[in-house]
């Protein structure tokens, strides 16, 4: 057989598995994953009135205004940040190496029914395990 006939039957190979199924892959990994939560602004208001007000306690005439301004942002950039650790939440990613050759990640609220191996197809943004025929 000729070199372009290997090459054909190469590329026609790809082709019949990439027809067979567009969005398929495995499993390469499935993690738990801690992420800070959403704030409300709450956290950032009473910082910035906490800092602001210890800010005040200290100087005098401009050097008070720094201190009070200066306090203020931290006391917001702190009570922002302490909102966000108190609204932590596990969220578990799952990363595919699609059949295509590209990697994706997946994120689930849950704890998902995959294992790492597992073959899978995407559909409509979700995973769904492939049955394995035996």
């Amino acid at each position: 057989m000729s070199l372009i006939g290997l090459a054909a039957l190469a590329l026609s190979s790809v082709s019949a598995l990439a027809d067979e199924c567009r969005n398929c892959g495995v499993v390469r990994s499935v993690e738990a994953v801690q992420v800070k939560g959403k704030t409300s602004g709450g956290g950032m208001v009473v910082g910035g009135l906490v800092g602001g007000l210890l800010g005040n306690q200290t100087g005098h005439g401009s050097g008070r205004t720094v201190a009070t301004v200066a306090g203020a942002a931290g006391g917001a950039y702190a009570g922002n940040e302490i909102e966000k650790d108190s609204k932590r939440h596990t969220v578990w990613k799952v990363r595919v190496s699609m059949d295509y050759g590209e990697t994706r990640s997946f994120t689930y609220p849950r704890e998902p029914d995959f294992m790492s191996g597992d073959r899978v197809q995407v559909e409509h943004g979700k995973l769904m395990r492939l049955r394995t025929s035996e």
